[in-house]
């Protein structure tokens, strides 16, 4: 695979030579030449569902409790859902279909359903969750700090730093993971620089992500 090139050279391991790809799986996330999230947000919603839909026994039953149920929710389903969410370039659409899995899953495990009627932020409140935007934020910038923390020659560091060389082409950026997440810390008056000292401190960086992720009630992330 490669990534804006316009006439890639092969690859040959002995006397095989590779074959171009358009997308590949890679330690369960799908990685495409655009650098986007879309298809990989795509294969973990398919998994996602598969995953609420072995439960459904569990989420009809009246045996157990409602903060049971959320639980397993928790950590059979949503951890699927967003497994590599930390490094998603998403889109405002994207965001939509995780959010309208996570609410209508929501209410499937209330047992909340037509002609009941309660809004988005009511369902919520009664099952004392999150929005899927806040542990979104919440996950990648607990990663992020994670990173920061590790040393210059780490590979995970080196690649959240790096920047490309050379010029890029005439027109509007596109918008990359780093812009998007250099733009969320810069509502909190933080640079990428000044990230990097204050993710040394572990408390301090707590209370950061507790801040962003309540930023983000006040709209849309």
């Amino acid at each position: 695979m490669t990534l804006n090139v316009l006439n890639p050279q092969t690859v040959q391991i002995d006397e095989t030579i590779l074959p171009f790809t358009e997308k590949f799986t890679y330690l369960g996330s799908c990685v495409t030449p655009d650098g986007g999230a879309k298809v990989d947000i795509i294969n973990r919603l398919g998994k996602a569902r598969t995953a609420f839909r072995m439960l459904n026994p569990v989420w009809k039953s009246q045996q157990y409790k409602l903060s049971t149920k959320i639980r397993l929710y928790r950590s059979c389903v949503l951890s699927t859902l967003l497994y590599g969410s930390e490094c998603w370039r998403m889109t405002d659409q994207d965001l939509s279909k995780l959010s309208s899995f996570h609410t209508k899953n929501l209410r499937k495990i209330a047992r909340i359903f037509w002609p009941q009627r309660i809004s988005n932020e009511e369902l919520l409140e009664h099952c004392q969750q999150e929005s899927i935007e806040k542990i979104l934020v919440e996950r990648r910038w607990k990663w992020i700090g994670h990173v920061l923390r590790k040393s210059q020659n780490a590979i995970t560091r080196v690649a959240v730093q790096w920047k490309p060389e050379g010029r890029r082409k005439r027109g509007r950026p596109k918008t990359t993971w780093r812009r998007t997440a250099e733009a969320k810390a810069a509502t909190m008056g933080q640079s990428w620089g000044t990230l990097r000292t204050l993710a040394q401190d572990r408390e301090k960086w707590r209370d950061f992500v507790a801040a962003l992720v309540a930023h983000g009630k006040k709209g849309s992330e």
